[in-house]
C-alpha cells in the first residue's frame, strides 16, 4: 500500500489560519484524521458521526475500542445536544471551566447516532480554550479527538512530536506551535449525584471543589484511575 504522509499548514498569519482550517474541515468531511492543536496538548481527530472515521483514529493511535475518545465541542450549548440527565453541578463548572482543561463524562443522548467505542452509554465532552481549533469545530461539528501520540506513549506537545507518531495516519496535521498548556486535561464523571475524578489534569480538586462550594458539594477523589479505566477514561489516558 501506498503510504502519503500527511499536508502540514502553518497557522502564523490570517492566512494561513483560514487555510488550515479549510484544509482540515474538508479532510474531516472525508472521513479522514487530522492533527490539531488545543490548549492541552495535540489532539487527533475525526467526525464524531462517522464510526469508520472513529475505528481509524483509535487504529492510528493503536487503541480499542475499550477505551473511546472524547468529543471537542465548539460551545457550551452542544453540550446539552450530546448529554441527558446532566446534574445541576455541571452547569457550574462549565461556566466556571469552559472554555478550558476540563473534560466531563455525562450519559448521552440515545437518539445519538454514532458509535465512538464501547461508551456505556457515556460520553465524555470537553470545549478547548483555543481560538482556531473552535473555529475548526464551528465548521465540522463535534469531533472525536484523542492525544496526538501512539497509545503508550507521551502525548504530542507540537506538531514535529504529532507528525512523528501519526503522519502517516492522518490527511492533515495544523501546525499552531508548541502546546501553551502541556498538561491534559482533568476528566469528571457526571453521571452521579456528585462527581467523580477519573483523572487529575490542568484544573486541581481544589479549584473544582471552590467552583463547586455554592452546592454545598465537593469532587469524589476516591481513586482514579481504577473504575474509570474499564470505561477508557482512566489515568493512563492521555486523551487532549
Amino acid at each position: 500500500m501506498h503510504i502519503v504522509s500527511a499536508e502540514r499548514f502553518q497557522t502564523q498569519t490570517d492566512e494561513e489560519r483560514e487555510a488550515a482550517i479549510d484544509a482540515a474541515s474538508r479532510a474531516v468531511r472525508r472521513g479522514r484524521l487530522v492533527v490539531i492543536p488545543t490548549d492541552t496538548v495535540y489532539g487527533v481527530g475525526a467526525d464524531a458521526f462517522d464510526p469508520d472515521a472513529v475505528a481509524r483514529l483509535l487504529g492510528a493511535k493503536g487503541r480499542g475500542r475499550e477505551m473511546p475518545p472524547p468529543v471537542l465541542v465548539s460551545s457550551t450549548g452542544t453540550l446539552e445536544a450530546l448529554a441527558s440527565r446532566v446534574p445541576s453541578y455541571v452547569t457550574v463548572l462549565v461556566q466556571q471551566f469552559w472554555p478550558g482543561a476540563l473534560t466531563i463524562v455525562c450519559h448521552q443522548q440515545p437518539s445519538l447516532q454514532w458509535d465512538l467505542g464501547e461508551t456505556r452509554g457515556t460520553v465524555a465532552v470537553r470545549m478547548p480554550d483555543h481560538e482556531l481549533t473552535r473555529a475548526l469545530l464551528d465548521r465540522t461539528g463535534p469531533l472525536a479527538v484523542s492525544s496526538a501520540n501512539l497509545t503508550g506513549r507521551p502525548a504530542a506537545v507540537d506538531a514535529d512530536e504529532a507528525m512523528e507518531m501519526l503522519g502517516e495516519a492522518v490527511a492533515v496535521v495544523v501546525d499552531g506551535g508548541a502546546s501553551p498548556g502541556g498538561v491534559a486535561s482533568t476528566i469528571l464523571d457526571a453521571t452521579g449525584d456528585r462527581p467523580r475524578l477519573l483523572r487529575l489534569g490542568a484544573i486541581s480538586v481544589e479549584e473544582l471543589d471552590a467552583a463547586l462550594a455554592e452546592l454545598g458539594i465537593t469532587v469524589d477523589t476516591g481513586e482514579p484511575g481504577t473504575d474509570a479505566d474499564d470505561s477508557g477514561e482512566g489515568a493512563e489516558s492521555q486523551d487532549a
